[in-house]
């Protein structure tokens, strides 16, 4: 798979740590096991009708971390509510304008404030008048627990209404619930539209790809739990802010649940061949990766690390970290 040039550098403005060609690799390394679809039929500047109650627009913004772009979905007809509005595209939220002049949006709704989601909420509400909802600023799970995060994401984000798991959202004819799912950040949250036994999962479950845990506002351990939650929900369909719907979507979660465990038992069969080290492990356990990426592939076995540290089976001398000397517990 070929990728433009500025696909190859790390993101500028440190949205992610990933590489994008590590993010791809990994995608492919795994396709045998996790029945990822790629196809995705759109428009770009087109609002399309996908359900009764759901239309989407994608955002001209494809990049490796992206797919082919933000889909930003619209939810209800006359009075509606916006899924992530996406990023600070003029284009974008030219055709979201024009899309819905004849509606009135009536709730803004943000699962999470990454450059691709959350920033173009800021013009836009004003625009129509409307209040955001989200789980909180960038961070905010993390913060709460007196964690300090990087500034990765959409810092100037802070939500009009502060949503928790549990809560229920009302609009004319439909009826969105809120699913808390930190992981990807702490201050991720799913929609639920009870009409259609449809959930919004943001980045949190995508049909293209798996998704980035970044340590410190992503969370090894809070991403499983979260996956977990999905497991003992009843929806039907899976509506991801990038890439196309998921229909089955129980077998697709334990897919990921099974995907990240796999890479748990490479780090402990790394630490009981005496591998000690993030960076000695990184060759053995991404050894068809160009070297060249070896240094975000660390952090991805930091991530997966932390939980092995969480659940009790991996002990560590002094805090977490990529030069962190590590022994099975």
């Amino acid at each position: 798979m070929s990728l433009r040039r500025d696909q190859r550098q790390i993101h500028r403005n440190n949205l992610f740590w990933y590489a994008p060609n590590l993010y791809i690799h990994e995608t492919q390394q795994m396709a045998a096991k996790i029945p990822f679809n790629r196809k995705y039929d759109f428009e770009y500047g087109k609002l399309e009708r996908l359900t009764p109650l759901i239309r989407r627009l994608t955002a001209r913004n494809p990049s490796g971390f992206t797919f082919h772009g933000t889909g930003t979905y619209v939810i209800g007809n006359g009075k509606v509510a916006v899924v992530d509005p996406g990023p600070l595209l003029e284009e974008h939220i030219a055709a979201l304008k024009n899309a819905l002049k004849d509606e009135i949006v009536t709730h803004i709704l943000i699962t999470h404030t990454h450059a691709d989601h959350s920033p173009a909420a800021e013009p836009l509400k004003h625009h129509w008048q409307a209040k955001t909802y989200g789980y909180g600023p960038h961070g905010a799970g993390k913060l709460e627990q007196g964690v300090q995060i990087d500034e990765g994401g959409d810092m100037n984000f802070v939500p009009d209404i502060k949503t928790n798991h549990g809560d229920v959202i009302n609009g004319d004819g439909w009826t969105v619930e809120c699913v808390y799912t930190p992981g990807h950040t702490s201050n991720h949250i799913c929609f639920a539209l009870a009409e259609e036994r449809a959930l919004f999962t943001g980045d949190h479950v995508m049909g293209w790809s798996t998704s980035v845990i970044g340590p410190p506002d992503g969370d090894m351990t809070q991403y499983m739990n979260s996956l977990d939650l999905l497991l003992q929900r009843d929806d039907e369909v899976y509506w991801p802010t990038h890439g196309t719907c998921i229909h089955d979507v129980k077998t697709f979660v334990q897919a990921f649940i099974d995907h990240r465990l796999d890479r748990e038992q490479q780090i402990l069969d790394c630490l009981g061949n005496g591998y000690c080290l993030i960076e000695d492990m990184v060759p053995i356990m991404y050894k068809e990766t160009d070297r060249a990426l070896y240094g975000a592939a660390a952090r991805s076995v930091l991530a997966a690390m932390m939980r092995l540290i969480d659940t009790n089976r991996v002990a560590c001398e002094g805090p977490p970290e990529l030069k962190t000397r590590y022994t099975v517990a």
